[in-house]
């Protein structure tokens, strides 16, 4: 479930930044222009639109584009936690439907605390690095856009930023992700539990207690 809603936030996210424009006195009132984002946050491809069929300034505005790409580590997080749930349903059927099996494997356990180890280590690397993109995402699409525009660096043309889609749902994305590596750390106790690592074989037991065995009968 944790999995589900971190992909799920991540990966469904749509949202816009406007910047009010005027340029006295041909145009005096602000006309909105607006930049269009989201998963997988490639911003170097979400160019600006004007209203339709309205010439803002005399300036081609779809020409000019946010800054940045980060889809690699959106694109990353969300792959991982969608293997993740894939992977918790196959482990589900198997605690469930196959208990004998997996109590009577040497194997199994040792696989799954394995894995169990590598998607904690994984959840903290992929959550940490969606996190530093998500901060660089809120600062090319706040009020640094303004000053990147070539266009609002005339003086004849007025530039001022409007708004942002809030990005609760991608800050929520981040708290599940670390919720996430939390979860599958502490899980890793009770899969140690499973292994032949926790339960020692019991061949070595007489050699530890030492001393002559006891006769047989009398």
């Amino acid at each position: 479930i944790a999995s589900i809603f971190a992909f799920a936030t991540c990966g469904g996210f749509k949202g816009q930044t406007e910047i009010q424009v005027s340029c006295p006195p041909t145009i005096t009132e602000n006309k909105t222009i607006t930049a269009t984002f989201g998963y997988p946050f490639r911003l170097n491809e979400a160019s600006f639109q004007p209203p339709p069929g309205v010439n803002i300034c005399d300036v081609n505005w779809k020409s000019y584009v946010l800054i940045g790409d980060y889809s690699s580590s959106a694109q990353f997080y969300v792959t991982f936690a969608v293997f993740v749930f894939l992977y918790c349903i196959a482990a589900l059927l198997l605690y469930v439907g196959y208990t004998s099996l997996y109590l009577d494997s040497r194997k199994l356990p040792m696989i799954d605390f394995v894995v169990t180890l590598v998607a904690t280590f994984l959840w903290l690397v992929s959550t940490s690095a969606w996190a530093k993109a998500l901060t660089d995402i809120k600062i090319a699409t706040g009020h640094n856009i303004v000053q990147e525009l070539s266009p609002c660096k005339k003086k004849e043309i007025l530039c001022y930023f409007g708004s942002v889609t809030s990005m609760g749902s991608l800050n929520v994305s981040v708290i599940f992700g670390f919720l996430n590596m939390i979860l599958w750390g502490g899980n890793a106790w009770f899969v140690y539990k499973e292994t032949s690592l926790h339960s020692p074989s019991n061949t070595s037991a007489p050699h530890s207690q030492g001393g002559i065995p006891p006769p047989t009968g009398i």
